[in-house]
C-alpha cells in the first residue's frame, strides 16, 4: 500500500425520525474518530429532504468540527432556492459541495439545471472559488446513458466547468475505476477521483438499488449472497461482504486511488471493520453499530 495516508470521507442520509437520528448521531462521531477529510449528507428526491439535509450538515460541523459538505440537487423550483440555500451554506462556513442532477421525483419533470454540469457552472460563476465543489461519476455506466464513452464525456464536462474531484457511483470491479481513470485521464481530466464503497451488510437492498443505480453485483458474489440471503443467514453475508470489500479496498489503494468514500447507511460497524482490516483506523475508534 502507498505510504500516504488516503482520504476518508463518509455519506450519510438525513434522518427522518427520533430513532433514526440517534442511530445515525451514534454513527457519525464513531466514524469521526478516523478523522475523515469530511463527510457529506444526502439530498432528497426533488429537494424533499432540504432542510433535513441543512439541519444534518450543520450539526455535523458543530458536534464534531469535521467538514461537511451537503449535496446540491439540479432540482430546485430556481436559481433564487439555489443562491438562498448556498448563502445560507457559505454564511455557516460550509466550504464544500457535492454537485448532483439528483433523482427526479415521480411524475416530475427536470428542474432549474436540466444537469449537474449546469448547476456546477452556475456556482463557479456566482461564488468563484468559495467551494470546493465535488461531482458524481461512473466507472460502469450511468443508467440513463446512451454509452460508457457518453458518460466519460459528461465528467469531463462537469471538470471543465469548474468541478475539483468526483466521487464514483460504487462498484465491485477494480478494473472498472482502474480503466475509468486511465480513460478521465487521457481526455486532460486531472482532478482525484475517489471511489465510492458499498460496505455489504445485505442482500436484498444491495441487489435492489443497485439495480436502480447501474452499479453490477458480480454473479459469483450475487449467488453466493443470494444463496445464505435465502437460508437468512445474515452472518456469513457480513463475513463475506468485509472480505470482498476489503479486498477490493486494497487493490484499489495500491493502485494508486487517491481516497476512499464510503456510503455508510448511517452505520458506523461496516465501515469501521472495513478501515481496521485496511490499518486505517485509529486505536481509539469503537466498534459498535
Amino acid at each position: 500500500m502507498p505510504n500516504s495516508i488516503p482520504q476518508l470521507s463518509f455519506e450519510f442520509f438525513p434522518p427522518r425520525s427520533d430513532e433514526q437520528r440517534v442511530n445515525f448521531e451514534r454513527a457519525r462521531d464513531r466514524l469521526a474518530a478516523l478523522s475523515p477529510a469530511y463527510m457529506s449528507v444526502t439530498f432528497g428526491a426533488g429537494g424533499s429532504t432540504r432542510d433535513r439535509t441543512r439541519e444534518t450538515v450543520l450539526g455535523i460541523a458543530e458536534a464534531t468540527g469535521i467538514e461537511a459538505a451537503p449535496h446540491i440537487s439540479c432540482m430546485a423550483e430556481s436559481d433564487e432556492d439555489i443562491v438562498a440555500l448556498l448563502d445560507g451554506y457559505q454564511a455557516h462556513g460550509i466550504g464544500r459541495l457535492v454537485v448532483l442532477r439528483g433523482d427526479r421525483p415521480s411524475g416530475s419533470g427536470a428542474g432549474v439545471f436540466p444537469y449537474a454540469v449546469d448547476l456546477v457552472r452556475f456556482i463557479r460563476k456566482r461564488y468563484g472559488d468559495a467551494f470546493r465543489i465535488e461531482v458524481a461519476c461512473y466507472p460502469e455506466h450511468h443508467p440513463e446513458s446512451r454509452t460508457p464513452y457518453d458518460d466519460l464525456k459528461h465528467f469531463q464536462a462537469k471538470v471543465a466547468a469548474g468541478a475539483d474531484g468526483a466521487i464514483t457511483q460504487y462498484f465491485f470491479s477494480a478494473e472498472s475505476y482502474f480503466r475509468f481513470v486511465d480513460e478521465a485521464h487521457s481526455l486532460g481530466v486531472d482532478v482525484p477521483i475517489v471511489p465510492g464503497i458499498m460496505p455489504i451488510t445485505n442482500y436484498t437492498g444491495l441487489a435492489r438499488f443497485s439495480q436502480m443505480c447501474g452499479a453490477e453485483i458480480p454473479l459469483w458474489i450475487a449467488k453466493r449472497l443470494k444463496a445464505w440471503d435465502d437460508a437468512g443467514d445474515r452472518e456469513s453475508i457480513v463475513a463475506f461482504g468485509e472480505e470482498v470489500v476489503t479486498g477490493l479496498c486494497r487493490r484499489l489503494l495500491d493502485g494508486g486511488a487517491p481516497g476512499l468514500h464510503f456510503y455508510t447507511l448511517n452505520r458506523a460497524r461496516a465501515t469501521l471493520a472495513l478501515c481496521r482490516n485496511l490499518g486505517l483506523e485509529p486505536r481509539r475508534a469503537a466498534t459498535g453499530s
